[in-house]
């Protein structure tokens, strides 16, 4: 009887501890990285300000599924977010938006178009093909690389992600890339 009782004891402290040493971990351990999102004017004042890093935009809709999926399978991994944060400005843009945004000197607007507008800088980001899902790059001086149509799955988006967020894009074609691109382990 005396033994039972000294068991359970000791499981009662070894548990104790465990359960402490779990409560005791920095709490960044504990949650996912998540992305750092920010608006467009955000990101083009830290620019303007001399905090150069290039721009990633995730042109959107309320009403887009893949949107939607691409916020919960891509965006949402760790190590996707660990990159875009240490890599680029961020930015979440509804395409339907309809606050007046001011760059370079000109405005752009919201415009009504039947159901569902559409806002001026999102069409022109996207080369008049409004298509969502759809991610832009852009350079450190705000300048269009390259905007991404569809939905893209962590391996692919990585992939994509880190193409120009080293900068093979300057001195490798999109295809070779594809043939020396490795993928982190942990991405699905």
């Amino acid at each position: 009887m005396k033994l039972l009782s000294i068991l359970k004891l000791f499981l009662l402290t070894f548990l104790l501890g465990i359960s402490l040493s779990f409560n005791m971990s920095p709490e960044s351990d504990n949650e996912p990285q998540a992305i750092n999102w920010m608006t467009w004017q955000e990101a083009v004042e830290k620019i303007e300000k001399g905090e150069k890093k290039k721009i990633f935009i995730d042109i959107y809709t309320d009403w887009c599924g893949w949107c939607k999926t691409m916020d919960k399978k891509t965006f949402s991994n760790p190590e996707i977010a660990k990159y875009m944060n240490e890599h680029f400005y961020a930015v979440k843009m509804d395409a339907e938006g309809k606050e007046d945004i001011v760059f370079r000197d000109h405005t752009f607007k919201y415009v009504a178009n039947g159901r569902r507008g559409y806002h001026e800088l999102a069409a022109s980001l996207l080369q008049g093909k409004m298509s969502y899902p759809t991610v832009v790059f852009m350079d450190e001086d705000i300048n269009m690389l390259s905007p991404v149509p569809g939905y893209q799955p962590p391996t692919s988006f990585h992939k994509i992600m880190t193409f120009f967020g080293e900068e093979h894009y300057k001195k490798t074609k999109w295809e070779e890339y594809e043939k020396i691109y490795e993928a982190p382990a942990n991405l699905e």
